[in-house]
């Protein structure tokens, strides 16, 4: 379990964006019921949320925002700004998380709390744009979790098909095609079913997603 929530990390030249649902039963991590409840699952939506943010809260950023679907809560830790996802498919609400932004911009998903500052650090080093314009980090599952951009451009994004096997390659290729030089971030899991989250916690055990997970596997009856 993560201990008191230290004040947030010094300025860098990178914003970061995490994209996020509000952590309501029924309405988040829908694929873990069964074998969770809808409320557990919300529980775990939450513990991955609050994994994410400190990791994002960890490090040197120029700004720190929660692109949110939903209502801000207790479990938004100071030193987050709040703007409210757009309505529309996903790659519209990605691409327009970026046309808010500007200047260099890191954005990642709430469904990967194994995120650390090490893992993060390449992206939001003060040098992480010198010879480079977008950084990329691919799930496991086909997809992505990280997507830095030096100049945010909503048309990168916009018309990849999201949530199907392809989708990072997809939008790597996207980032090439436009000329961009890409450096890539490690590969994660994402947590969308079971399995996915007794890999990921195993992969973080010190985090507040790994002793959630565990304070609710044995009432699921796994």
């Amino acid at each position: 379990m993560n201990g008191p929530a230290a004040g947030p990390g010094p300025s860098g030249p990178t914003a970061v964006l995490v994209i996020a649902k509000e952590p309501v039963p029924g309405r988040v991590k829908t694929r873990l019921t069964p074998p969770y409840t809808p409320a557990e699952a919300a529980q775990l939506a939450w513990a991955a949320l609050y994994d994410t943010l400190q990791a994002v809260r960890a490090m040197p950023a120029r700004r720190r925002v929660v692109v949110l679907d939903g209502r801000p809560g207790t479990w938004l830790p100071a030193g987050f700004e709040v703007r409210s996802q757009c309505a529309g498919g996903l790659d519209e609400r990605l691409a327009a998380a970026f046309a808010e932004s500007a200047g260099p911009t890191l954005l990642i998903g709430m469904d990967t709390p194994q995120v650390s500052p090490q893992l993060l650090a390449p992206a939001l080093e003060l040098h992480a744009w010198r010879d480079c314009d977008a950084w990329f980090g691919p799930a496991e599952d086909g997809g992505f979790w990280a997507l830095g951009l030096a100049v945010p451009d909503p048309r990168l994004l916009r018309g990849v098909p999201m949530s199907t096997p392809h989708t990072g390659a997809s939008q790597r290729a996207r980032l090439t095609a436009a000329g961009l030089r890409v450096r890539d971030l490690p590969p994660l899991r994402d947590v969308d079913t079971a399995a996915d989250a007794g890999r990921v916690a195993a992969a973080a055990p010190g985090g507040r997603f790994a002793a959630t997970l565990a304070r609710l596997t044995p009432a699921a009856g796994r």
